[in-house]
């Protein structure tokens, strides 16, 4: 399928993707301050800039988008069709990056938490964070 998008129009709507405070970062963050949690955002000094940090805890969350980081288990992480060998070698090379700053938070220390985009929908919030509070003060 052919896209329908001039070149220009695509590249605006591509640069318009944000990597800080997405929608489902904000919604985690409001919900887990609701609950007491006080954090930092966006890591500057830690690998991969974790999306939130939580320094009592020792422990840091990642709130992926499903699509861009090829989470497995999703509708939305497809391979598009046009271009593929170009979004195959992107996905692989994001998924290689996010496993590389996992293993350095790990070694210096912090616990990491990864929370997709698609946990984060309305249905599914307050089990994300229920699950996601237990594992933070549990040590696990």
């Amino acid at each position: 399928m052919t896209d329908f998008l001039s070149k220009a129009e695509r590249s605006i709507r591509m640069s318009r993707i944000r990597g800080k405070n997405t929608k489902p970062e904000v919604c985690l963050r409001k919900k887990l301050h609701c609950l007491g949690f006080r954090y930092r955002l966006h890591g500057q000094n830690l690998p991969g800039r974790p999306d939130i940090l939580l320094p009592k805890y020792r422990a840091v969350v990642f709130v992926h988008g499903c699509f861009w980081h090829h989470h497995w288990a999703c509708m939305v992480a497809n391979n598009p069709k046009s271009n593929s060998e170009f979004w195959q070698k992107k996905f692989e090379a994001n998924v290689a990056r996010d496993s590389l700053n996992q293993a350095r938070l790990v070694e210096l220390g912090w616990r990491v938490f990864v929370v997709w985009e698609c946990e984060v929908t309305p249905s599914r919030i307050d089990a994300t964070v229920a699950s996601l509070v237990e594992k933070i003060q549990s040590g696990i």
